[in-house]
């Protein structure tokens, strides 16, 4: 396990679950979940359909991230099971002006809570550890269970819109600095 670039208080723990680096070895994960239909359908296609592949788009994402900014999308696992269940995250991308919370749980650790567990846990970092005063989020419009978490997390919608040129519009949700989150 490897240890937190920029001092987050990583693993983290909460009453359920541990979140921790994505490193090299997650790649068999990472390649089951961004190729699930509910990835591709809601996040969209990454272009990952091999081991190496999934090696690269950690090293390049989440490890680069960790490097750079001290955070990223972590792996997400039960505290009893060492296998990974999901990610959560925070994420900056060049698309968006403001740090991104994202995540994505395989199917068959939905609509269990962990995901709002996890994202809980990552937005306590994004204001105790990184101390951010405004978060964002995007979902597609066809995803309500997602908009729905946003919301339980203290994001609020803001408005639509279009990120990389895609014909697609987003939500966009935010949470401000001042708007304490549900469940601190």
């Amino acid at each position: 396990m490897t240890e937190p670039t920029n001092g987050a208080r990583l693993p983290l723990r909460t009453a359920r679950l541990i979140l921790r680096e994505l490193d090299a070895d997650d790649a068999a994960f990472i390649l089951s979940l961004l190729n699930d239909a509910d990835f591709l359908r809601h996040i969209g296609d990454r272009g990952v359909h091999t081991l190496e592949q999934a090696r690269t788009y950690i090293v390049a994402g989440a490890m680069a991230s960790y490097r750079q900014h001290g955070f990223g999308l972590w792996a997400v696992r039960l505290a009893e099971a060492p296998e990974c269940i999901g990610i959560c995250g925070l994420i900056r991308r060049d698309t968006l002006e403001d740090v991104d919370i994202g995540y994505a749980f395989l199917p068959a650790w939905r609509g269990q809570g962990y995901a709002l567990e996890a994202a809980q846990a990552c937005m306590a970092l994004a204001r105790q550890d990184f101390g951010l005063r405004r978060v964002v989020a995007i979902t597609a419009l066809d995803n309500p269970a997602s908009a729905r978490l946003l919301e339980k997390i203290g994001l609020c919608f803001e408005r639509l819109i279009r990120v990389s040129g895609d014909s697609e519009e987003l939500r966009l949700f935010a949470w401000n600095g001042g708007d304490e989150p549900p469940g601190t």
